[in-house]
């Protein structure tokens, strides 16, 4: 697995990229070598350090974030993250990959808990045409989190939603 290590607002020390290295080094063990994992630190406030780490398998894509006054506890606590997603997917994602050699489900550890993913509760409802603004002025009007939409710019599905640092995301396809 290639690790590459993006920083903001952060100057990783050599002995921190070693450490972030040799941890997911742990999780390598599951995946082909030609498998990436993207990890980006990002400095805070109060000395609290943001850790995000994604794993993109060939459409499958494992995704942990952590908050921390420790950086290195927060890796770990992001280790542990991506091994619990792997195991409660096990199932799920060997039916997926089946015919794959991206996951070696062999060394994923079982997991007792089967998640639930029963859907509770199916909508439908019109897709107008919007623009981004729109679509977020309809979202607070509505008091949700996100928004599903028809872009009126580039004539596709896409969804706009909340970030917890208070701004907006855009999600839209790529063919």
């Amino acid at each position: 697995m290639k690790v590459i290590i993006s920083s903001k607002n952060i100057n990783p020390s050599d002995r921190l990229k070693e450490t972030i290295e040799k941890k997911l080094e742990k999780l390598s063990k599951y995946f082909s070598e030609d498998i990436v994992a993207n990890v980006t630190l990002v400095g805070g406030q109060k000395g609290r350090q943001k850790i995000e780490a994604t794993i993109n398998a060939k459409g499958t894509i494992f995704r942990a974030e952590e908050d921390a006054t420790d950086i290195y506890t927060g890796i770990d606590r992001i280790i542990d993250k991506l091994s619990s997603q792997m195991s409660r997917f096990k199932t799920k994602l060997q039916r997926k990959h089946k015919d794959h050699r991206d996951i070696d489900f062999s060394m994923v550890p079982e997991v007792e808990e089967v998640p639930k993913t029963e859907v509770i509760r199916k909508k439908t409802f019109d897709m107008i045409p919007m623009s981004q603004d729109e679509a977020i002025m309809q979202m607070e009007l509505l008091s949700h989190n996100f928004f599903v939409f028809l872009n009126m710019e580039t004539d596709s599905v896409a969804v706009v939603y909340k970030r917890k640092d208070g701004g907006y995301g855009l999600l839209e396809p790529s063919y």
